[in-house]
Parts: structure tokens; sequence; C-alpha cells
């Protein structure tokens, strides 16, 4: 009997992920701390059974573009206009103050301007798809400090463009004029949508009528929005998440948000896990090992600073300081956008070897030890209060 060896392989990879998961859903910790753990369990640092992990990081952006779609769902438009305040000035003076810290830091050690304004952008992400994911287990989607951590995520996801242009501008490398018209075209186009949609109560999809009732249908009709926008903001230079979670907003205008959800609700499942796998795989186990003082303390000092940062710049927008801690501890850890920075900062030679190793390593750890420092902080900040 002949046994394709893909299937040994994709059944061992997943006895893993879901001992684990299952293993760790017993002292309450959310699912995608055994997708990371099994991520580095498989990878080339582990027992090395998965090796191309180029291929898994493509469907981990897969799972990206899908969770922004399924925030654009959530989100409704009129509040993202109503909380612009806190959306663009909450984000640009994090943005600002993680750089300012990172550059205390750079001048003591010598760092060029290239790699404390790189390092900045990149403590300065939190994870969209860790901090939705913890809200929506929680049953906090709905609470005040979700509505401001969510706008925040959102203007962060959008900033990574620009933050992109910044890092090529301070590696020396020349701006490709064709792309920079494509990508100012296509942030116009964008904006142009999300006008449209905000100004209109009612959206009708043309292919709504069609679909409804026919299950295979909605798949594909769910899969052409979601996809379909994300191709178009990819090919104009923008991020693919960002068509996405407009896409997202176009759905849940039209009020046909429920069937998208439940025809997409599998994929994401699956592709949202395989990239917190390709985060853990990212993980070089004997540098962490070798290293573990210095990451363990550069993780301590970037879960305490994004807290207060974050907290300070809320407090200075109007929350309570007890729901402005609690957001600062949400957006305490570095996102998934920040292994892209990284990336692109060694290939313009903004930080070398030893430095991406540290930055990987302190990224994956802080999503690692992100959901008890979330916990921990509620206990604090929150529950006291209600006491």
């Amino acid at each position: 009997m002949h046994v394709d060896p893909l299937i040994p392989f994709i059944a061992g990879v997943v006895a893993v992920v879901l001992a684990l998961a299952a293993i760790l859903k017993v002292f309450r910790q959310p699912h995608f701390v055994g997708y990371i753990l099994a991520g580095l369990l498989v990878g080339p640092a582990g027992l090395g059974i998965i090796s191309n992990v180029g291929l898994i990081e493509h469907l981990g952006a897969i799972g990206v573009t899908l969770l922004m779609f399924f925030i654009g769902l959530e989100v409704s438009p009129h509040k993202l206009v109503r909380g612009w305040r806190i959306a663009v000035f909450g984000t640009l003076l994090q943005i600002i103050v993680s750089i300012a810290c990172t550059w205390s830091i750079g001048a003591w050690f010598g760092w060029p301007v290239g790699r404390i304004v790189l390092l900045g952008f990149v403590i300065s992400l939190s994870s969209t798809a860790v901090v939705l994911k913890l809200l929506h287990d929680r049953g906090e989607l709905d609470s005040k400090a979700a509505e401001n951590v969510l706008l925040i995520l959102i203007a962060q996801d959008l900033a990574v463009v620009p933050m992109m242009i910044v890092v090529s501008l301070l590696s020396g490398d020349s701006l490709d004029a064709r792309q920079l018209l494509s990508q100012i075209i296509g942030g116009a186009a964008i904006i142009g949508v999300t006008v449209y949609v905000l100004t209109r109560r009612y959206i009708r999809l043309p292919f709504a009528n069609q679909i409804r009732g026919d299950h295979e249908l909605q798949v594909l009709g769910a899969l052409l929005v979601c996809f379909g926008l994300a191709f178009v903001s990819g090919s104009l230079g923008l991020s693919s998440a960002l068509g996405a979670f407009v896409a997202g907003m176009i759905v849940a205008s039209a009020r046909e948000t429920d069937w998208a959800r439940r025809t997409l609700e599998p994929l994401r499942v699956i592709f949202v896990g395989l990239l917190f796998v390709s985060m853990g795989m990212q993980i070089d186990l004997g540098f962490v090992v070798a290293a573990w003082l210095e990451v363990l303390l550069l993780v301590i000092g970037v879960l305490l600073t994004n807290t207060f940062i974050n907290a300070v710049v809320l407090r200075l927008l109007g929350d309570t300081w007890r729901i402005s801690l609690y957001s600062g501890a949400l957006l305490a850890q570095i996102g998934e956008f920040s292994f892209v920075l990284a990336a692109v900062g060694l290939q313009v030679g903004l930080i070398q070897g030893f430095s991406y190793q540290m930055t990987i390593a302190v990224i994956a750890l802080s999503l690692l030890l992100s959901p008890a420092w979330i916990s921990a902080s509620k206990r604090l900040f929150i529950k006291q209060s209600i006491e």
C-alpha cells in the first residue's frame, strides 16, 4: 500500500501541535503558546522535522491576511472615526517614545542611527494576532480597553509601510520612484474606499443574493473579497493585510458578516496557527541558551517599557490610569510584523547576525510571556479596582 510521504509528516506535526496545546490548556494558557513551542520543537533548532521555514512563513502570512479580514469584520468603521485621536496620536506618540528609549540605549553603545530607528520601530509594534486572540478568548472584545487597543493595533499595522520606506532610506538605498507613486495611489484608493464605506449606512455586495444559501459559493465569495482586495493592496506597494482589513469592513457594512465569518473561520484557525508555528521556528535555541541572561533581561525590559509607554500615551488621551495600564500590558509584547522589519534590517545591513538573532529571540519570547504578563496586569490593575 502506497503512502504519500507528506501524510506522516503532516500527522506528526499536527500531533505535536495538538499535544502541546492540550497540555498548556490545562494550565490555562492560550493555544498560540503551544503553537510557538511546537514550531521551536519541529523546526531546525529542535527536532528538525521541518527544514523549509520559508514555506511555513508564507503560509503564516496568509494567516495574517485572514486575521486582518476578521478584525475588519469586528471593528465598526464609525468607531474608527470616533477614536481617530487614539489611533493616530496614540500610535505616533508610542513610536516616537519607543525610538527615544532605544536612542538612549544606542547612544551608550555607539549604535548608528539606522540601527536605533530600526530597533525602535521593532519594539513599537505589538502583536495583533496575540491581542485579538486573548481578547476574544476572554470575552473582552467589547470592553473599553479593547476598543482603544484595537484602534492602536490597526494604526500600527498601517504604519508598517512607512516604516519600511524609512528603513530603506536609512540603509542608503534609493527609493524607486515608480514604487513610491504606486504606494501613493494605493493609499489614496484605500482612503477613498474607506470614506465610501463610512458615508454609506448599507453596502450591497453584487453577488450576495446569488450565493445566499449556497455554502460552496459562500466560501468562494468570502475568499474573493478577502484575498482579492489583499492582492490589489499588495500590488500597489501596500500591505496585503491592509487590503484584507478594508475587505472585512466592506463585508461588515454589507451586513453579510455571518456567512463570511462562518465560512472562513476554519481557514483562519489553520493559517493563524501556522503563523505562530513559523514564529517558533525562527528561534535559535542554541543562541537563547548561550545568551539566556541578556535575552531574559531584554524581554523583561521590553515588557515593562512597552507597558508604561502605552499606558502614559493612553492616559494622556483620556483613559483612567487603571485601564491605561491594563491596555499597556495588552500591547507590551512585540508583534509579528517586527519579524518582517528585522529581516529587512538584516538584508540591508542595519543589523548583523548577532543583533538579528537577539532581536528574533526577544520578539518570540515576548510573545510567549505575553499571556502571563497580561493576566498578572489584569489582576493587579483591573480586579483590584473592582474589589
